[in-house]
């Protein structure tokens, strides 16, 4: 694996020890990393077993130590990080700084909410088990493998690594073939915060590395990437029984109400679309707008549009499509809409110049239409015209995809109201994608959006199995779990279940 074996100018082309690391805006090189076969992998695998041992033993409190100057040391190296998001996926410095920054903040929240989530605590036994002292608790897994993607290749990942470290975890991470710098590099800070073992380590390569990953000896996998790679990635962890917390693809509705604030939903949909190139599994991708408001949003969404410029200098909103096989798939969204009688009011057909695509939005699009079903995961944007919200909802949830959604309303009850309708699990009022930012609020999919759930105490919980302990305070005054049992003590419980139970309620 350290001899590299002659290169082509192919993005990422896999050779049989190595492959490159490609800025997909200019086409540099940015790294060469190994391709870990099986057997690397599996050795990983153990090497985390051991490692994990320690890193449990350590205790609630040294572990939160520690994960808290993984957080400080990755805060001081905020820049050198950002640089490296931007270098692999092109996007601009100031997205990958602000990427950097979300990470950190759900570090900090796991770091200092394991305890208080995870720890044991007493459990009230009922009348009937009165004598038994109960105890909840979550224990740690063992070894979590994480198959992270490319668009964010460290927000992302640290959704699930962060919180599977706090729970008492190690990590094996298999990072996107596209962006391995990102994750070596914060290999690299938590090494040096935790130098004794390694409780957190990287494989790199192609889709057999994270296969391989799948079905070695981990005791979870966490996944985030398209759905049909999370169908793969589930058969083979069904080999082992492994379970799987699974993040996929979304195909996002934002909701306009008839009394919405025009300038603020415009600015947050256009946002939602087009920053990171519209990579971004909960970023918007269908608009709903009430008939009354329709005309004024779309004026204001267009004219905003059209001062948007991709490239790849820092004064450009956005970067290029950093998996080159996504062009065809945005290109032929485009290309199906217009064909079917959609209109673009901003970009075209012509929107597509690798590696960058130029803002699209299109109108009077059909909804059986690719660009209404399907993720296009590029920077377009199509926008319905509804009667009503109720319409909306309706229209929004017509997928398999549910991910995420927003909805812009004055009015806090009919806001409430959609947001909990929206097919998902999660719904921002008045803002777009705000649950990313709250460490405490869990994050995850439903459909073909995937299951599970990172962040939060759910996250936490999600890396841990519940562990129920119970200690006999008392002999019981009726002994019913023994062959001794009497018919007076059954009349007794059967008197006592009476009492507490059998009453009628209204």
């Amino acid at each position: 694996m350290d001899r590299v074996t002659p290169m082509t100018a192919t993005a990422n082309e896999k050779t049989a020890e190595t492959f490159r690391s490609l800025n997909p805006a200019t086409g540099e090189l940015v790294g060469e990393h190994p391709v870990h076969d099986e057997a690397a992998v599996n050795a990983a695998i153990e090497r985390a077993r051991t490692a994990q041992i320690w890193w449990a033993g350590l205790g609630w409190k040294e572990r939160k130590v520690r994960l808290l100057n993984i957080k400080g040391a990755l805060t001081r190296a905020l820049n050198r990080v950002a640089t490296a998001i931007h270098q692999e996926t092109g996007k601009p410095v100031a997205d990958a700084q602000l990427e950097t920054v979300l990470a950190i903040t759900h570090l900090d929240w796991a770091a200092r909410n394991a305890q208080k989530v995870l720890g044991p605590r007493g459990v009230f036994p009922g009348i009937v088990a009165v004598n038994q002292k109960c105890v909840l608790e979550y224990q740690p897994l063992g070894v979590v493998g994480v198959i992270g993607p490319w668009n964010y290749p460290l927000f992302t990942p640290v959704g699930s690594i962060a919180y599977a470290l706090a729970a008492g975890n190690a990590v094996v991470f298999k990072p996107s073939e596209y962006t391995p710098g990102v994750a070596l590099l914060l290999a690299e800070i938590i090494s040096g915060v935790i130098p004794e073992e390694p409780v957190f380590q990287v494989v790199t390569g192609f889709g057999d590395t994270g296969a391989a990953l799948a079905r070695g000896a981990v005791d979870k996998i966490a996944f985030t990437g398209s759905s049909p790679t999370a169908r793969k990635v589930m058969a083979a962890c069904a080999e082992r029984l492994t379970p799987i917390v699974a993040e996929c693809g979304g195909k996002d509705a934002f909701i306009v109400d008839a009394d919405a604030d025009l300038d603020e939903a415009a600015d947050a949909a256009l946002w939602g679309a087009m920053s990171n190139a519209g990579q971004t599994c909960a970023g918007v991708e269908r608009v709903y707008v009430v008939d009354s408001v329709y005309d004024a949003f779309v004026a204001r969404l267009t004219a905003r549009a059209r001062t948007l410029r991709p490239g790849e200098d820092r004064t450009a909103a956005y970067g290029p499509i950093t998996m080159p096989g996504q062009l065809n798939v945005i290109r032929r969204h485009v290309d199906d809409a217009l064909a079917r009688g959609g209109q673009a009011l901003v970009g075209g057909a012509d929107a597509v110049k690798e590696p960058y695509v130029e803002p699209v939005v299109l109108v009077d699009v059909p909804d059986d239409s690719a660009a209404v079903c399907e993720e296009t995961f590029g920077p377009t944007i199509t926008v319905h015209r509804v009667k009503s919200v109720d319409e909306a909802v309706t229209r929004a949830n017509a997928t398999p995809y549910a991910l995420a959604g927003a909805v812009y309303s004055k009015s806090r009850s009919t806001a409430m109201d959609a947001a909990r309708r929206l097919r998902g699990g999660m719904t921002s009022i008045n803002a777009v994608i705000a649950f990313a930012a709250v460490p405490a609020l869990p994050f995850g999919g439903v459909g073909d959006s995937g299951f599970g759930r990172i962040h939060g105490a759910d996250g936490l919980r999600e890396f841990a199995r519940a562990k129920a302990i119970t200690r006999q305070r008392f002999a019981p005054p009726m002994n019913l779990t023994s062959f001794e049992r009497t018919d007076k003590d059954m009349a007794k419980l059967l008197r006592l279940v009476s009492l507490l139970h059998g009453r009628r309620y209204r």
